[in-house]
């Protein structure tokens, strides 16, 4: 596994990394929880854009990720807008979505960008091209609140994502059984067993598949998001349980 290393973190090593997404939706709110997420031990924070009341002005979005900079010390910022497609607060046009992904990345304020696999390619490259060029990893993603496709199809959407040139690619599913939660899990094995060395994100959502969020380092997920106050998917546990579990099966391995 050749990880990917964004300020002192380095994913795709050792335990899985605990991402913290804000959910406000007002700038000084948002500054806020960054405050008390940096003091409650997250190795990365997401700042999930689409519940921000001002997103759709470009230049806020940009003024409040800067804000959030400044309090997040060395910590890894993730910059994410979830469409409603796909589980976020709202709806954007694609031209939209990638100009305000393309501002915030030019911004110098982040370190990774969460770009969704089926906004289209063309809207994708054009993401991945400015990032590439300012230097900020990529998370190229999907997201399934709907079922748990096959085991072959959840491999072959992690592979695509990769092959867009993803630095992590990321797929999340919702679990209809215990039977979807082990599928997942199978499909994230064969994944960086066989077909890539670059970290990746797995997980199924709810409570049944709450242990996919736990044992990421067996399977090899490399980064599992934790709540600091509201949670931003179903399933998500706090980070501070979190951690416990993942450093006892650190010891273990």
């Amino acid at each position: 596994m050749n990880p990917v290393i964004v300020r002192n973190v380095r994913i795709g090593e050792g335990m899985p990394k605990i991402c913290v997404p804000i959910v406000d939706t007002t700038q000084a709110e948002i500054v806020e929880s960054g405050k008390r997420i940096s003091a409650a031990g997250a190795d990365i924070v997401e700042w999930r854009s689409d519940w921000y009341e001002d997103v759709f002005e470009f230049g806020k979005a940009v003024e409040t990720a800067k804000e959030l900079r400044s309090v997040l010390g060395d910590l890894p910022l993730l910059f994410t807008f979830r469409t409603s497609k796909e589980g976020g607060e709202k709806p954007i046009e694609k031209k939209d979505y990638v100009e305000l992904n393309q501002k915030v990345v030019k911004s110098g304020a982040i370190d990774l960008v969460d770009v969704e696999a089926f906004t289209g390619d063309d809207a994708v490259g054009a993401v991945i091209k400015t990032a590439r060029g300012c230097g900020v990893k990529v998370i190229v993603s999907n997201h399934d609140f709907c079922r748990t496709p096959r085991k072959e199809e959840i491999v072959s959407r992690l592979c695509k994502m990769r092959s867009l040139g993803a630095d992590i690619p990321k797929i999340a599913v919702m679990p209809r059984s215990k039977k979807d939660v082990l599928t997942l899990l199978m499909a994230t094995e064969e994944m960086t067993a066989e077909y890539t060395d670059c970290p990746i994100i797995t997980m199924s959502m709810a409570g049944t598949g709450a242990v996919s969020r736990l044992c990421g380092e067996v399977f090899g997920s490399a980064v599992t998001f934790g709540a600091v106050g509201r949670e931003s998917a179903p399933g998500q546990m706090a980070a501070k349980d979190l951690k416990t579990v993942l450093e006892i099966i650190h010891k273990s391995l």
